[in-house]
């Protein structure tokens, strides 16, 4: 029984959170619009949560193993908390970034406090439906996050603070559990280059899955507004990706695990670029079709583009040894990271020299160059005979790869 109210506080803590900093996400350009923000410092505004969601993900351990779970993750979720109050009382793109960085390192510091905790609580008997769990409360953050959207009042003091509130409540559960902490699972070491020396397929394309994901949800809602979309309108677009790429799992998953992965990256390559190639044209945005089109749009582009990440991860897990699973993990974070911080700052470019529906053409583009180079990795090394067992991973931080680890080695006996 104190495990299981122990693990409720810890999923109730990560949806809070989920649904606050999921909310900040796309937001934060809502608001920046109304405050005439160009395209490119809404773009810069969104590297800025990538770039310290990459740095909490490095250095939120250590603080961890410093003070102990409970009160890092109260450290990490008062950070959050100042920098979303922040946004109202300096209205400024720079100041944004900066404080959208200590978001992300704030964030990154609660997915260590949670991942690590649950990986020193459950055991192998229970690790997949622990896991399965996980991956729903994750999956209903997001759209509860995207659905939260259409009753904020952008720019405005209550809204933020709001989105403010929810974060101070996932330090809740935790500060009231009576269950003891546990002590820290070994970390993932940060080998940023792992990932390409074990499979340059997969670093290519986890970046590509951060180029996209980060250019959707955070850049995405300018180009919603400008085909028309009313702020209710654009949380149902940004639903409707997530509700995508949670229906993508399952025919993904069958697809990896019966099909070469290389060929599966191909099949969900060609769609997602089709997608936004679509996306991008007139087809979209016409009134003929009405706000339907674009939602079924926005539903195929989850579908195609969130599995992504997921692939790439299994196919790079097919060439590694057990004692790499975990340093591989972090480093392919480290490139989906890097994609998602470059990507924004791009996108922002593109929209402002072209026009919001070339955001589209954009990560139409980073496909196709990943379906390219997947095409030039299978003459240059062949695919693996027996392959592991595909999982969806979620790209919070480096203990990620704890909870799926054994869960995976139990499922090949």
């Amino acid at each position: 029984m104190r495990l299981l109210i122990s693990l409720s506080a810890l999923f109730v803590s990560i949806l809070l959170v989920q649904m606050s900093i999921g909310t900040l996400r796309p937001f934060d350009t809502i608001s920046g619009q109304s405050l005439n923000f160009s395209s490119v410092e809404i773009g810069l505004i969104a590297s800025g949560h990538f770039v310290g969601f990459l740095t909490g993900c490095a250095v939120s351990p250590k603080l961890v193993f410093r003070t102990g779970h409970s009160r890092a993750f109260a450290v990490m979720v008062g950070l959050a908390t100042i920098s979303i109050i922040a946004h109202p009382l300096m209205p400024d793109p720079i100041a944004w970034t900066v404080i959208r960085a200590i978001a992300g390192f704030a964030v990154a510091g609660c997915y260590t406090v949670i991942e690590s905790w649950l990986q020193a609580k459950i055991t192998n008997a229970i690790r997949g439906r622990v896991f399965s769990i996980y991956r729903m409360v994750d999956l209903a953050g997001q759209l509860c996050a995207n659905a939260m959207i259409a009753v904020l009042t952008p720019a405005s003091y209550i809204s933020y603070n709001i989105i403010a509130i929810i974060m101070c409540l996932s330090m809740m559960p935790l500060a009231l559990t009576q269950s003891k902490e546990p002590s820290l699972p070994a970390q993932s070491k940060l080998r940023p280059l792992l990932a390409m020396s074990i499979s340059p397929l997969a670093a290519v394309g986890v970046a590509v899955a951060g180029m996209s994901t980060a250019a959707f949800g955070s850049v995405a809602p300018l180009y919603a507004a400008n085909i028309g979309l009313n702020i209710t309108d654009i949380a149902v677009f940004l639903m409707a990706s997530i509700i995508g790429g949670l229906v993508a799992q399952w025919p993904a998953g069958a697809l990896a695990d019966r099909m070469n992965r290389r060929t599966v990256l191909m099949i969900f390559g060609v769609l997602a670029t089709v997608t936004c190639l679509l996306m991008s044209t007139s087809i979209a945005t016409s009134v003929i079709f009405g706000h339907q089109l674009i939602f079924t749009f926005a539903f195929l582009f989850g579908f195609t583009t969130f599995p992504i990440y997921s692939l790439a991860a299994a196919h790079a897990n097919d060439f590694a040894t057990s004692d790499q699973m975990l340093d591989l993990s972090a480093s392919l974070i480290f490139f989906y990271a890097i994609g998602a911080i470059v990507s924004p700052i791009i996108a922002g470019y593109v929209i402002d020299i072209f026009g919001p529906p070339y955001l589209f053409t954009y990560v139409s583009l980073a496909h196709i160059l990943l379906m390219l180079y997947t095409i030039f990795r299978g003459f240059v090394r062949p695919s693996v005979t027996i392959e592991k067992p595909y999982a969806y991973m979620p790209r919070t931080t480096m203990f990620i790869a704890n909870l799926l680890r054994h869960r995976g080695n139990r499922n090949r006996h």
